[in-house]
């Protein structure tokens, strides 16, 4: 009797292990059909790529480095000829109340660009920050020593001129220098510049989160460089396009090629220390030391700071980075002094 008792006790353990051999079966295939459907789902949703500098998102690839271009303000230059098609734009001081923007390109390449002016220490920086290609045309000694010494990737018009980099017989030097977005290729290879690299990605709002952003009311801003108002500008926010237009001298800014008008997601306005350093009225800037900002996004303005982030101009609240819309960004440079009290006012209505 003993023998069959442990016969049959082991009959029932073989039984009960295969029983739960078949139950992690049974439970691995459903963990393996769930798993399939998940990877369907992604796949039917798609996961798109984005671009660093605006956060758009492709389906196609969106890798590649960003080209930084130092253009004309002067009244003679406008209308500016590849701004529509820049993701952000950088506009500061240069000599005297004349502002210069720096346009970076990643997302879109524009046929034309220019007028092409001359380099300035900050903006090297600026550009050096978004590991960018930089293209100017001339340069200060402070931006000669940088260039020369290959401080960032660069082409410069003063060793290309009326090779890479084109005169317009339609306006007067200093306001005709041009470039082209293949000429740009084109020095990148002469000078074996890898392009591959895209730059640091800044932080964006969903596109849902976009549509709720809070803040005061502000339909327009503008913002006071001098007196005599030569680099004065102002933004109007059109409600059903969901952009800024952007004016300068009263009126609105378009590209001189297609006319097409400079369209923006935010207005990003920084006060930063700003120092006389010659006689000509050249400026030393402080980009480092962060400080009072306002952000526009979506017809609403909010009180926020600015800091650098690994050579990234950002917004700051509380500590934290302020997401951007997504879309193209200007980015306005006033001086601490008189600063942003006296040098930005905004419609509120």
């Amino acid at each position: 009797m003993k023998k069959w008792a442990v016969a049959f006790a082991a009959i029932l353990l073989l039984l009960s292990g295969c029983s739960d051999k078949e139950t992690v079966k049974e439970q691995g295939k459903k963990e393996k059909t769930v798993n399939k459907a998940e990877k369907k789902d992604d796949e039917k949703q798609g996961t798109p790529n984005f671009y660093p500098l605006t956060g758009i998102g492709s389906e196609t690839k969106t890798d590649g480095r960003a080209v930084a271009v130092m253009i004309n303000n002067h009244p003679k230059a406008r209308p500016q000829s590849g701004l529509n098609k820049a993701d952000i734009v950088y506009e500061v001081l240069a000599e005297g109340d004349i502002t210069r923007f720096l346009a970076v390109f990643q997302s879109e390449k524009p046929e034309n660009i220019g007028p092409v002016r001359s380099a300035r220490n900050y903006y090297i920086d600026l550009a050096k920050g978004l590991n960018a290609l930089y293209i100017a045309h001339g340069w200060s000694e402070e931006a000669k020593k940088m260039l020369t010494a290959n401080y960032i990737d660069n082409i410069n018009g003063m060793v290309y001129d009326g090779t890479l980099f084109k005169r317009s017989s339609t306006r007067k030097a200093p306001h005709n220098s041009y470039i082209t977005y293949e000429n740009i290729l084109k020095g990148a290879k002469q000078k074996k510049y890898s392009m591959e690299k895209s730059p640091p990605s800044f932080k964006f709002l969903s596109e849902e989160e976009g549509k709720k952003v809070t803040g005061e009311e502000a339909k327009s801003v503008k913002i006071s460089y001098s007196k005599g108002g030569i680099s004065d500008s102002s933004f109007e926010y059109d409600a059903a396009l969901g952009k800024y237009k952007r004016y300068s001298g009263g009126e609105q800014m378009v590209d001189l090629g297609t006319n097409d008008p400079i369209l923006l997601n935010n207005i990003f306005i920084i006060e930063a220390n700003h120092q006389v350093i010659d006689s000509v009225g050249r400026r030393d800037i402080d980009f480092k030391s962060g400080g009072k900002a306002y952000l526009l996004q979506m017809g609403m303005v909010n009180e926020v700071e600015w800091a650098n982030k690994n050579g990234q101009i950002v917004p700051i609240k509380d500590g934290v980075e302020v997401p951007l819309v997504q879309g193209k960004t200007w980015v306005n440079v006033v001086p601490a002094n008189p600063g942003l009290q006296k040098s930005v006012s905004f419609n509120l209505k």
